[in-house]
């Protein structure tokens, strides 16, 4: 039986933070085993102990700079490949595709994240392409994924889009591609049920 004073709180944390944590620690327990070691071997050793020292405080040095980045909210702006987002450093970042297909992204919008101080990843639509719409059939390839041929060319669609609007192949589908670039992706706007 509980004890009614017994509070069993539980924290929640991003699994980023979780990995960074983990490593943070490992590295004070493997520093903490090199200063153990060296302690007890022979005098003449202390000028390992001044290195060991040396690589501790760059360590937390390091750990104490992920953390304060930890507590921080982060911006960062890229533009979406049809799947992902590109950030400007290259830095590649995975979109949900229930959002992409909800917010019909186009491959060449600009996007914004926001990682938030718990570590949630939030999107947002900031530079929309101009788009052009588009009627095509709905096909599916040998390795199961599915396109839409539209004015002789082959879309690549986000299974999700497809889900939603419970696409059969052969249906008809309204498309969204940028209007001036060319583009592998296209955005599902519609299926119409054959």
């Amino acid at each position: 039986m509980k004890n009614k004073n017994q509070n069993l709180d539980t924290v929640n944390i991003a699994q980023s933070k979780y990995q960074l944590i983990k490593k943070i620690l490992r590295n004070i327990h493997d520093n903490l085993g090199k200063i153990i070691q060296i302690l007890e071997e022979e005098p003449e050793q202390a000028e390992n102990f001044e290195n060991t020292f040396a690589n501790i405080a760059q360590d937390l040095k390091t750990a104490e700079k992920d953390l304060e980045v930890m507590g921080e909210e982060r911006i960062i702006e890229g533009v979406f490949d049809g799947e992902k987002m590109i950030a400007y450093d290259g830095q590649i970042y995975t979109i949900p595709p229930n959002y992409a297909s909800k917010s019909k992204l186009v491959e060449g919008d600009i996007l914004k994240l926001t990682i938030t101080k718990r570590g949630d990843f939030l999107y947002k639509q900031i530079g929309p392409i101009d788009r052009k719409r588009l009627i095509g059939e709905l096909l599916l390839d040998k390795s199961g994924n599915y396109q839409v041929l539209s004015e002789k060319k082959k879309y690549k669609v986000l299974p999700a889009s497809v889900t939603y609007f419970k696409g059969q192949p052969g249906d008809e589908a309204i498309i969204l591609v940028p209007k001036e670039a060319p583009s592998k992706w296209a955005a599902v706007e519609n299926i119409v049920k054959k």
